[in-house]
């Protein structure tokens, strides 16, 4: 059963990095040192070996570090160029459909104009014939 004074505890676990496993590798190498049953000279031996295993390492996790960043730089890079061809597509075809409206909107007018004249002058042709009578 839980008291009232106590507080809840809460642990955060983070995943470990190419730090985390550098600190872990220098730790396991120093534990090595310290309870090495062997000679100075094998020691060193090993301790070369566990470096170069550990540099080894270190460079594959850059080299999949690296290629990550490229492929995700990539795949930005092609998809921001479709998103920009996209847009480009809209705006021809919305400058397009502003053409049209436009050119009906003149073509209207014309219509428009051609039958008011039409207009005034049956007007003013019958006025004419009204006042020879």
């Amino acid at each position: 059963m839980r008291h009232r004074d106590e507080q809840p505890v809460v642990l955060v676990e983070r995943g470990g990095g190419v730090g985390t496993f550098i600190a872990g590798a220098a730790i396991g190498a120093l534990v090595a040192l310290l309870l090495a049953p062997q000679s100075g000279a094998e020691t060193r031996a090993l301790l070369k070996a566990r470096m170069r295993r550990l540099r080894e390492a270190a460079e594959d996790k850059l080299d999949d570090l690296q290629e990550a960043v490229e492929t995700g730089y990539e795949k930005t890079k092609a998809s921001i160029e479709a998103g920009l061809q996209r847009a480009k597509r809209n705006i021809d075809e919305r400058r397009e459909d502003a053409k049209d409206v436009v050119g009906a909107g003149k073509a209207a007018v014309r219509t428009a104009r051609d039958e008011l004249e039409r207009r005034l002058a049956e007007a003013r042709k019958q006025r004419s014939e009204e006042a020879d009578e």
